[in-house]
């Protein structure tokens, strides 16, 4: 029997499925089970849940409002849903962020980010705290991201034998500027507007890049100041990698896919010629630091765990 007692709702899914495959190498952690007749069954699942040590919630939005009420208060729950990713009374599981990593060590209710958020916020939340980034900046957002985002369904469509010659094509979607992850980009980083955002799905399985592009003169700064805050505040960090300034592409090229399969996040400052623009760039796993790596990391800290234990840096 393991130390701590696991259980994962909604392990069937992408996400679920990946963190349980994480915590089935771990000889500390025994995972508990529930039957497959109990899958749908909320008391029974509230049941095992006030069982474990930690839970994960794995599951749809509702399905994760409607359990949390029947927990114990004392219960340690992270969620992955967007559900009470901007309530206060969860941490937000971005441990980078200055001053989280000393919440989850106590925390009992976690909100693990969404991916295309944690591409976001990572560069710029940064520039915010330190008063680089006025909270009245209306940013642009745009990120590139993996078929696996959209889940099994997605998945396969994208890997049964093609029939729809979209697939073959990157496809923008949330046009209308509207996507679920625009609240936490928002209430997380601090500034008063969410950025104008579109997300981009391209054919191939995993891995997201997210860039933003920022108009240096009217905020007032360099390039070379953006890029030194940035590598200042995320000095030391495991996880978070901050590229010097025009420094780390391939030959100009970036693939979004290049850290598929790690849990880390790196994040590039490009500038042009005469410094007047620069555009941001985070580049990571949807699955790993935008979704189960970034789960578990948070799992870990919650736990006393080694920070990184289980985790492909």
């Amino acid at each position: 029997m393991g130390k701590y007692k696991i259980f994962v709702d909604g392990s069937a899914g992408t996400t679920g499925l990946r963190i349980a495959d994480r915590l089935a190498q771990c000889r500390d952690i025994t995972v508990l089970p529930i039957s497959d007749a109990d899958r749908k069954n909320l008391h029974a699942r509230a049941a095992v849940i006030n069982e474990s040590d930690l839970s994960f919630l794995c599951l749809p939005d509702d399905a994760a409002r409607e359990v949390v009420p029947l927990l114990r208060s004392d219960v340690r729950v992270l969620d992955t849903s967007t559900a009470h990713r901007t309530d206060p009374a969860w941490v937000y599981g971005l441990p980078e962020l200055h001053g989280t990593r000393a919440k989850l060590k106590t925390a009992a209710r976690v909100a693990v980010p969404g991916c295309h958020a944690t591409g976001f916020i990572a560069p710029t939340a940064p520039l915010v705290q330190l008063g680089l980034l006025p909270k009245t900046t209306q940013l642009c957002c745009y990120s590139l991201t993996g078929y696996s985002g959209g889940g099994k369904k997605m998945i396969a469509e994208y890997e049964a034998p093609r029939t729809d010659p979209a697939l073959d094509a990157a496809r923008p979607y949330g046009l209308a500027l509207h996507h679920k992850h625009l609240p936490e980009m928002a209430a997380v980083t601090g500034l008063d507007k969410p950025p104008l955002f579109v997300p981009v799905l391209a054919d191939y399985y995993a891995g997201m890049e997210t860039m933003i592009p920022l108009d240096l003169p009217a905020l007032g700064l360099t390039a070379q100041q953006v890029a030194d805050a940035l590598a200042s505040y995320y000095a030391g960090e495991a996880l978070v990698t901050v590229h010097p300034l025009n420094t780390g592409t391939d030959g100009g090229f970036l693939a979004a896919n290049k850290l598929a399969g790690r849990d880390s996040l790196e994040i590039f400052c490009l500038a042009n010629p005469d410094g007047t623009q620069m555009q941001l760039i985070s580049l990571f796993d949807n699955l790993g630091k935008g979704s189960s790596g970034a789960a578990v990391q948070c799992m870990n800290l919650m736990l006393g765990r080694k920070e990184t234990e289980g985790l492909n840096q």
